[in-house]
């Protein structure tokens, strides 16, 4: 593998690192409802186990309130009991052929676990992509022990991925301020 390709696929490796971080972050639930935050959730339709978004629709009417509309009213009550089984601290209600789910407001200490989790998510993602860079570090020698690469170019592609990686980190950690400013914000 020549540098440059070496040095491609580990920003591609690092995108993805950075989007399963901000992914997650969705996730994590903070003052305001969001519908990323039960969207994933599996549901038992058809015989089958699929998430709440393809199942449903799911919105937002007020601050701290999700709507979930499901498209089949048959499959009302498989999603009432998912939600339920997800333990995410929620009571969904059934009105009619809609879910509403309130969100309580969060208490102090409960923001500052929720802060906790998404540092360590971040952390997670900052170790995947250290791990990113030490294989293609390590690409990259292989690289001049099969004599396909100088060392010169290897110095430099091995500055490149240094940048590449403080770069992401830089994202990643970028990501985790704002989260954390939302999960703090009363």
């Amino acid at each position: 593998m020549s540098p440059d390709e070496i040095l491609l696929e580990a920003e591609e490796k690092m995108i993805k690192t950075e989007s399963v971080v901000a992914n997650d972050f969705a996730g994590v639930r903070t003052g305001k409802a969001s519908p990323s935050f039960v969207e994933n959730i599996q549901v038992e339709v058809y015989g089958s186990m699929m998430r709440l978004r393809e199942v449903a629709s799911i919105t937002t009417p007020e601050p701290r309130q999700l709507l979930v509309q499901p498209w089949d009213v048959s499959s009302t009550q498989a999603i009432e009991k998912a939600i339920q089984k997800a333990n995410l601290g929620l009571s969904p209600v059934v009105q009619g052929k809609l879910i509403r789910i309130s969100f309580p407001e969060l208490s102090a200490e409960r923001r500052q676990e929720f802060v906790k989790i998404t540092k360590k998510m971040a952390e997670d993602g900052r170790v995947a992509l250290r791990h990113v860079r030490r294989d293609a570090m390590e690409e990259l020698k292989k690289s001049v022990k099969a004599s396909e690469t100088s060392e010169e170019e290897q110095e430099k592609a091995e500055k490149e991925i240094q940048k590449l990686t403080d770069q992401y980190v830089a994202k990643i950690d970028l990501h985790l301020a704002h989260k954390e400013k939302e999960i703090l914000t009363v």
